[in-house]
């Protein structure tokens, strides 16, 4: 996916979060609310303490970069620069106010240690934007969703479950 590409679909999210907290359907954007350690269920209600509302975009608005990691390991490996470059210069292009960095993980493992697994990793990708790119803390949110939204259903065990999404919300 090109910079261009990136900012393109950052803008269409943007704009369908925008739609959808004024109260309009939306095509593409499916939120859905997520109790951090629970189960998912769909939702237009506003959430409770605890829950997350999730934006769940169809595949053609999502960017979803395949950050490899070590396993059972949160740290970004060297070989991993440039895709991360590549997201930081389009971030520092964009007027976004804030992403959300989404970490999934593939279906191996319970639910409770993929959660906190894909959080760790969503956090250490959080950290580098923060500290070697220099985007500003206060555009970055990093939220762990474990294997509950998979890539590929069909192999839960699959690689491109594993992956960093990010999410233009405002």
């Amino acid at each position: 996916m090109t910079e261009e590409q990136i900012l393109q679909r950052f803008e269409a999210q943007r704009e369908m979060y925008r739609a959808t907290l004024q109260g309009q359907k939306t095509r593409g954007l499916d939120m859905i609310s997520v109790t951090q350690g629970g189960e998912q269920g769909a939702t237009e209600a506003t959430e409770p303490s605890g829950t997350v509302v999730f934006g769940e975009f169809a595949p053609e608005l999502q960017v979803n970069i395949a950050i490899r990691f070590a396993f059972d390991s949160a740290s970004i490996a060297p070989d991993q620069r440039p895709a991360l470059e590549k997201m930081c210069s389009a971030m520092r292009q964009s007027d976004v106010g804030l992403f959300r960095i989404v970490g999934h993980t593939d279906a191996k493992g319970s639910d409770s240690y993929n959660e906190t697994l894909s959080k760790l990793r969503a956090e250490e990708v959080r950290r580098w934007l923060v500290q070697d790119c220099g985007i500003t803390a206060s555009r970055l949110e990093a939220l762990g969703m474990g294997k509950r939204f998979l890539a590929n259903p069909a192999d839960p065990a699959a690689a491109e479950n594993r992956r960093v999404e990010f999410q233009a919300l405002s």
